[in-house]
């Protein structure tokens, strides 16, 4: 206890303040609602501490009482993440025969009354011996007269900051929505590994983990776990955590090594991302491919942080030795600790995924339609979110419920065109083989040769995906074919897959492809 009561009430106050955003921020209801219990506890003891300018809206759950006792009750009947975005923004008021919800925004105050008023009012009667009226109001949240704290400072931190603890002079555009976190990452065999090295890293207390790198196609989590380690680090009071791509890395490094008031540039640099850096996330490292200069300083800030004791986290698309003109020093450094890789999600993942999504944004999806995505859409996870998004958008503008039929075409517009194959498996592989060399203008002879010519290259992975697509065979027998192991073949059919979405002449290649070996099939049948 310090001489001076005040101070020390006050200390106390900031920490329990601090505990309770940290309850808010993850979604922890049943612990923040006894904060409210706390603080009337602690009322005599703060009655002559000055309250903070926030400390009203820090404790809006305990706004009323008959409110908390609703939320506890729907927090059961309600999906966690649909009740975490619609129902907990909502701050409430209570008056006599009254209950007033306040919500953020007009659209947030419609999702209310088309999907939980009901539920809400049920749970009111439930609760409450007499009637209340309930009233929905808009009102945007107010804004905190609190001075404003930098993103990589933990609201509650105690202790004297040391030099390490400073935030990093970080550039306004690279203020990132850091929104990921463990709680929202659905996890199953395909990235358990992933996920809990990121959670080791996060804590800092496993050995041998750190470099981090993390390594999947797009669109299956690379991102999300990169973040949410931030996050998580950021929000703990665990130090500072520097986020960056490797693109922005580079545009950072560059503009420093021509900043025209001579070193000033360069010291600015390598204080952001070596002395004020606790945590260095660098993602996409597949673009350092041929650039030289910004490999030789990444590999000395790695060294230099790793030294230090600190922790790096990479991710990428492909191994560092796949990785064409990398420093081989580079390649190694970044492979000395953990090399975790995140595999395409299985059904059971998928669908899990999907019902988050679907309950994150309030929406109720059949279980006929939830099968039919599962089934057709097994590509990245963006590959869900984007069969998911458009199906949403068509039943709200055609003003239809989400049916079958509606998913069916929703599929055919936004799936890779393989999938509408993949019910009908029935040619051989020679087939799909003599329809490619056909098609490309060479023979398979070329294919199963060891050339790396671009043409032959190109033919020769699409013939491997569309065998794994049309035909019954295995991996194995695919690549005895083609003169390769069964892990080429695994690699051409996850690099095709990857570039159906971005490379617009292959795709089309697939589909006169297809639209060929679909006419042979129709023949045979």
């Amino acid at each position: 206890m310090h001489p001076d009561g005040k101070a020390s009430t006050r200390t106390q106050y900031d920490s329990g303040v601090s505990t309770l955003r940290r309850l808010k921020t993850y979604g922890l209801l049943r612990l923040a609602q006894s904060a409210p219990l706390i603080w009337k506890n602690h009322s005599k003891m703060t009655s002559n501490a000055k309250k903070p300018a926030d400390f009203d809206a820090v404790c809006n759950l305990a706004e009323s009482k008959l409110w908390e006792s609703v939320l506890k009750s729907l927090q059961v009947e309600v999906p966690e993440f649909a009740f975490e975005s619609w129902l907990l923004p909502l701050h409430a008021e209570e008056s006599a025969g009254a209950l007033t919800l306040h919500c953020p925004s007009s659209f947030h105050c419609e999702r209310i009354r088309k999907h939980y008023l009901e539920a809400i009012q049920r749970c009111v009667a439930l609760q409450s011996t007499k009637s209340i009226t309930i009233a929905l109001n808009v009102r945007a949240p107010k804004p905190s007269s609190a001075p404003k704290r930098h993103a990589n400072v933990p609201c509650e931190r105690t202790h004297t900051p040391t030099k390490n603890f400073e935030a990093p002079a970080t550039p306004p555009q690279r203020q990132l929505s850091l929104a990921h976190s463990f709680e929202t990452f659905i996890a199953g065999p395909c990235n358990a590994l992933a996920r809990e090295a990121a959670i080791s890293i996060t804590r800092g207390k496993q050995l041998g983990v750190s470099p981090l790198y993390l390594l999947s196609h797009s669109g299956l989590g690379k991102t999300h776990l990169a973040r949410a380690v931030v996050h998580e680090v950021r929000h703990a009071g665990q130090g500072s955590a520097v986020y960056a791509s490797a693109e922005s890395f580079t545009s950072e490094f560059l503009s420093s090594v021509r900043d025209k008031t001579g070193k000033a540039g360069m010291k600015e640099f390598k204080r952001r991302f070596r002395e004020n850096c606790n945590l260095l996330v660098v993602e996409d490292i597949q673009f350092l491919s041929g650039k030289t200069a910004t490999q030789l300083e990444i590999f000395h800030t790695i060294e230099h942080l790793l030294d230090a004791g600190c922790r790096v986290m990479l991710t990428a698309d492909r191994l560092p030795r796949e990785i064409a003109n990398l420093d081989a020093r580079l390649a190694s450094r970044m492979t000395s600790g953990l090399v975790a890789e995140i595999e395409p999600p299985d059904a059971q993942v998928r669908r899990r995924i999907l019902r988050a999504k679907a309950a994150a944004g309030g929406v109720h999806l059949p279980t006929e339609c939830l099968d039919l995505i599962v089934e057709n859409a097994r590509g990245s996870v963006r590959d869900l979110e984007s069969v998911l998004i458009q199906l949403v958008a068509s039943a709200s503008l055609l003003k239809c419920p989400i049916d079958a039929e509606l998913t069916k075409i929703a599929l055919r517009k936004l799936s890779a065109p393989a999938q509408s194959v993949r019910t009908a498996k029935k040619l051989d592989v020679r087939s799909v083989i003599d329809v490619v060399t056909a098609f490309f203008q060479t023979s398979s002879t070329a294919l199963a040769a060891k050339s790396r010519r671009r043409d032959v290259l190109v033919a020769r992975q699409l013939a491997m995906y569309l065998c794994r697509q049309y035909t019954d065979a295995s991996l194995q027998e695919i690549g005895k074919l083609f003169g390769r192991e069964h892990s080429s073949v695994t690699n051409a059919v996850r690099k095709t897959e990857r570039e159906i979405l971005e490379n617009a002449p292959l795709r089309y290649q697939i589909e006169a492809l297809s639209e060929k070996l679909d006419r042979i099939r129709d023949r045979k049948r």
